[in-house]
C-alpha cells in the first residue's frame, strides 16, 4: 500500500466515474448516429491510454455531448467508415500540436467564444433529442430542428407511441433532477445511471412501444479504417470537419482542465502534456473506428468529488467501461432511447450558460454580445462557421478597444493651439482622430503632439500628414513623429 497510498479513495473515485460515464457514453453514441458501443470504445481510451498520460492529473476523458452535433453531421455526410479517419487525423493534429508547444496559446481564446459555442451546441442538443425523446425523425439543420418543435409536439399528441416514448424521456430528465434532493446516502449512486435504470424497468414492466438501443457487440463495431477511408480525405469538405475535430475538442479539453484545476489543490495541469495526451487518445480511437474524445467536466468534476487523488481512478474507471462492454453487451439493449434523449437534454441544459451570460451583460455588454451572435450563428449554420464567426468577432473588439484614442486641445486664446494625441492610432478610430482635428481653428497655428502615442500605423500617419499639409502654410517645418507643427 505504501507504493499506492491513495489506492483506496482512486478504487472508489473510479467506481464512481464508471457509473457516470456509462449512460453518458451509450446516449452521445445514439445521439451521433453510431452504434453504442463505439461511445464505450472512446471512454475506454479515455481511462487507458489518455488516462496513463501526464496532462492533467484528475481530468477524466471520453465521448462528450459538445461534439455530439458535429460528429453526427460528419457521419451523416461521410459514413461511419470515414469517421475514425477523421478522429486519426484530428489527433495527429493535437499531438503536433503539443509538441510544438502550442497548447498553451489555446488558454488565449475567447472566453465568450467558447460559453457561446456551448451555448449553441446545447440549444442543438436540446432541439434534436427532443425528436429522439418522442421517437421522431429530426430535421437535419439545427434553425430547422427549432423551428419544427411546434409540429413536432402536435404530432406526439397523436400518437399513442410518441406519446409514450416522449413520457419515458421526460421522466428519465424528472428523475435526474430531483435525484440531487434525496438523502446523501442515495445519491451516492449518480442520477442520470438511476435515470436510465428506473426508465428501463418502466418500459419493460409496461411493455411500452419504445424503441431500445440496437446491440452489435463490440468486436463487431471496432473496425481499422480502410483504403476507402482515406480515399476520403481527397474530398475538400472533409478538412473542414477535421479542422473543426480539432479546434472544438482541443478548446474544450484545455478550458475543462482549467475548470477542473479550481476544483482540487493539487498538481496543475501541463497544457502541452494535456493535449498531447488528447491526442494520442484520438489516434488511437481514430485506429478503431471510434469517436473522438475530448475531456469532460461532467466526469472529471465527479472524479474530483468522489475523493480521487491520483490519475489511478480515471485509468481503473477505464477499466471498469471494458469490462462491462465485454461482460454485460446484452444489458445494452435494454435501455430505451428516449432514455438516453432525456439525458442529453439534461446535458445540453447545463451547456448553456444562463449565470455568465447575466454577469457579463452587466459589466462587459461586448462579450456578452459575443456570446450570443456565437451561439445564434452555430444554431444558424452550423457549428464550424459558427466559431470562426465568433472568434472574428471577438478579435473585432479587441483590436477596436486597443484603438483607444484621446485628442486634449490647449487653447489659451493667444499663439498656436496645442493638440496633444494619445493611446493607439489605428485605423479603426481614423474617423474620429479626423474628425476632432478638423475641427479645431482653420485660421490658428496648430502643434500636434503625438509623444502620447504607442501605436501609429501606417493609415493614420499617412491621414496626419495629408491633414498637416492641408492645414500648413508653405514654409513650415515637415511633419515630426514626436511632434508636428502646423501654421493657419
Amino acid at each position: 500500500m505504501r507504493a499506492f497510498p491513495h489506492l483506496r479513495q482512486d478504487f472508489l473515485a473510479s467506481i464512481v466515474v464508471f457509473l457516470v460515464a456509462v449512460p453518458l457514453c451509450v446516449g452521445v453514441a445514439v445521439a451521433s448516429g453510431v452504434p453504442a458501443e463505439l461511445g464505450l470504445v472512446t471512454g475506454i481510451v479515455g481511462g487507458l491510454v489518455t488516462g496513463l498520460m501526464p496532462g492533467s492529473s484528475l481530468q477524466v476523458s471520453g465521448p462528450a455531448a459538445g461534439l455530439t452535433v458535429i460528429v453526427f453531421e460528419a457521419v451523416s455526410e461521410f459514413g461511419v467508415g470515414t469517421l475514425g479517419v477523421i478522429v486519426l487525423i484530428s489527433g495527429l493534429l493535437q499531438l503536433a500540436m503539443g509538441f510544438s508547444g502550442i497548447g498553451r496559446w489555446f488558454r488565449a481564446i475567447s472566453v465568450s467564444v467558447v460559453e457561446g459555442m456551448l451555448c449553441g451546441i446545447g440549444l442543438v442538443i436540446i432541439a434534436g433529442q427532443i425528436y429522439a425523446a418522442a421517437g421522431l425523425t429530426a430535421p437535419k439543420t439545427g434553425i430547422d430542428k427549432i423551428a419544427g418543435l411546434p409540429g413536432a409536439f402536435a404530432d406526439v399528441i397523436g400518437s399513442a407511441e410518441a406519446l409514450a416514448s416522449l413520457t419515458i424521456g421526460v421522466g428519465t430528465i424528472a428523475v435526474i433532477v430531483l435525484w440531487k434532493r434525496l438523502p446523501k446516502a442515495v445519491r451516492a449512486v449518480p442520477g442520470a445511471l438511476a435515470a436510465v435504470v428506473l426508465t428501463t424497468v418502466v418500459a419493460l414492466t409496461l411493455d411500452l412501444p419504445v424503441a431500445t438501443v440496437q446491440v452489435e457487440g463490440l468486436l463487431g463495431v471496432v473496425q481499422l479504417p480502410g483504403a476507402d477511408a482515406f480515399g476520403d480525405l481527397a474530398q475538400p469538405a472533409i478538412w473542414g470537419t477535421v479542422v473543426a475535430f480539432t479546434l472544438i475538442a482541443s478548446a474544450e479539453s484545455l478550458f475543462s482542465a482549467a475548470a477542473v484545476d479550481r476544483l482540487h489543490d493539487g498538481p496543475r495541469t501541463q497544457y502541452d502534456k494535456e493535449m498531447i495526451a488528447q491526442g494520442a487518445g484520438n489516434t488511437v480511437c481514430g485506429l478503431l473506428g471510434a469517436l473522438p474524445m475530448t475531456a469532460v467536466i461532467v466526469r472529471s468534476s465527479a472524479n474530483v468529488q468522489a475523493g480521487a487523488k491520483t490519475k489511478a481512478s480515471r485509468v481503473l474507471h477505464g477499466v471498469w467501461l471494458l469490462l462491462f462492454a465485454a461482460a454485460l453487451p446484452a444489458a445494452l439493449a435494454l435501455i430505451p432511447i428516449p432514455a438516453l434523449a432525456g439525458i442529453l437534454v439534461h446535458a445540453g441544459w447545463k451547456l448553456i450558460p444562463f449565470r455568465q451570460i447575466a454577469d457579463l451583460w452587466r459589466g462587459h455588454r461586448g462579450e456578452a454580445l459575443i456570446l450570443v451572435v456565437t451561439a445564434v450563428a452555430i444554431v444558424a449554420v452550423n457549428m464550424f462557421e459558427g466559431v470562426l464567426i465568433g472568434l472574428a468577432l471577438s478579435v473585432v473588439k479587441t483590436a477596436w478597444e486597443a484603438s483607444h484614442i484621446r485628442l486634449e486641445v490647449v487653447d489659451k486664446g493667444a499663439g498656436p493651439v496645442q493638440a496633444h494625441l494619445s493611446g493607439n492610432a489605428t485605423f479603426l478610430r481614423l474617423p474620429k482622430i479626423l474628425d476632432s482635428l478638423e475641427a479645431l481653428p482653420q485660421d490658428r497655428p496648430v502643434e500636434l503632439d503625438l509623444s502620447g502615442l504607442h501605436h501609429l500605423d501606417h493609415a493614420c500617419r499617412t491621414a496626419l500628414q495629408s491633414w498637416a499639409e492641408r492645414h500648413s502654410a508653405v514654409g513650415t517645418e515637415p511633419v515630426k513623429l514626436v511632434r508636428v507643427t502646423t501654421a493657419a
